[in-house]
């Protein structure tokens, strides 16, 4: 089933559910604009609980693709049966705005890390970013991040980064569709990203620190549509609890 076909919950539409829990259970999405330093299990356990509260009876509830823990904007949550499609709920085309920092890396290629290493950005220009980032537009193999949510063994990368293990993970197949500069203030700058599902923006920060002769690292993000999603459709999670922890 495509989005389109499961009753939402959105900003619009935020209003309490009927109490009947059966009425449910085939299925609806809820879109919510996640909060920073939340992971997306966090935003998946809190209104998993809430629903309960509400109904006074378990639903299945799961997000159809994850957003980093430092990263905010849209996260899409299917409960009931739509969980069974979430695969196909989050293979759409996305779109993110990030700040990206020269000069420094980390080993997250983002905030969770301290930094390991700085390097010149002095000779970076304007039309240096702008030339570059368009070598990225297309399909490409792009190497994840260490830290990430990719299984390796069985496990979390980012179980066996933090645990100080050495791993390498397999590129994988991802597309840009779209990218641009939308700010220019080094050491710092702003693009907007057009791509695929299971694009990494760290991993493209850090690949456009290379190829600018630098070091970079990704310091904001904002994930600003999902498929046919965008971010001013998001309920935020604090009044979603306000209206159901009211009834």
């Amino acid at each position: 089933m495509t989005p389109s076909e499961f009753p939402l919950l959105d900003k619009t539409h935020v209003s309490p559910l009927e109490r009947d829990i059966e009425k449910y259970r085939s299925g609806f999405l809820m879109i919510f604009n996640k909060p920073y330093r939340w992971t997306s299990a966090d935003v998946v356990r809190k209104v998993k609980f809430t629903l309960k509260r509400h109904f006074h009876g378990e639903l299945k509830v799961g997000h159809a693709g994850t957003l980093d823990p430092l990263a905010t904007g849209i996260l899409i949550l299917c409960a009931g049966r739509a969980t069974k499609s979430a695969e196909a709920i989050q293979s759409g085309r996305k779109e993110y705005v990030a700040e990206i920092t020269f000069g420094a890396t980390t080993p997250s290629f983002d905030l969770e890390k301290e930094i390991d290493a700085t390097y010149p950005y002095g000779h970076i220009t304007r039309e240096n970013v702008e030339s570059v980032l368009k070598s990225f537009i297309g399909l490409q193999e792009q190497y994840p991040p260490v830290f990430s949510a990719k299984y390796v063994g069985g496990m979390r990368a980012y179980e066996r980064a933090r645990s100080g293990e050495e791993i390498e993970l397999k590129p994988s197949t991802i597309e840009i569709f779209d990218i641009s500069l939308t700010e220019f203030a080094l050491p710092r700058i702003t693009i907007r990203v057009q791509c695929s599902k299971g694009t990494y923006i760290r991993a493209l920060a850090r690949d456009l620190g290379l190829a600018l002769k630098s070091g970079a690292h990704l310091t904001s993000l904002t994930r600003t549509a999902s498929g046919e999603f965008k971010l001013e459709d998001c309920m935020e999670m604090d009044d979603f609890i306000r209206i159901y922890s009211d009834k």
